[in-house]
């Protein structure tokens, strides 16, 4: 199982100021896994963006995942060119259904003979300075 720091590296972090996630990352720094929803035709939106994959429309209101979800599909990464993730190998990425209808790509920290498609998870967090990345963990 990955630690939070491989030692001497850190992880790559995303932009916070970036329009369409920033809001997304500056929820982690709670700990609130969010997504957005629209307003004009219900459409579940995810990734963050500035408009409905479902009607184009711009009327979009973040929500709040409860972080349970099942694993869909995943993969072991056992080689890495970038010096952090090179030095956590063998790591766990998958593809998590959220219960409430997104799917979200993210590690999953657990040993890989310990992760199964169809799985129950959780997310999880690992702190940074100004945000948190959502891992997920078996239930």
């Amino acid at each position: 199982m990955p630690s939070s720091e491989a030692p001497g590296q850190e992880r790559p972090l995303p932009v916070r100021s970036e329009p369409d996630t920033g809001p997304f990352w500056a929820a982690t720094e709670q700990h609130r896994l969010t997504y957005q929803v629209c307003g004009s035709c219900g459409e579940i939106v995810f990734h963050p963006r500035r408009h409905c994959t479902g009607c184009l429309g711009t009327d979009l209101r973040w929500h709040e995942s409860a972080g349970g979800g099942t694993v869909y599909t995943y993969t072991v990464i056992r080689q890495h060119g970038q010096p952090y993730f090179r030095a956590r190998l063998p790591y766990v990425l998958g593809f998590i259904d959220l219960d409430e209808g997104f799917r979200l790509l993210a590690e999953i920290d657990a040993a890989p003979e310990a992760v199964r498609v169809g799985q129950r998870v959780a997310v999880a967090w690992e702190d940074h300075p100004g945000l948190a990345v959502p891992l997920f963990r078996p239930v």
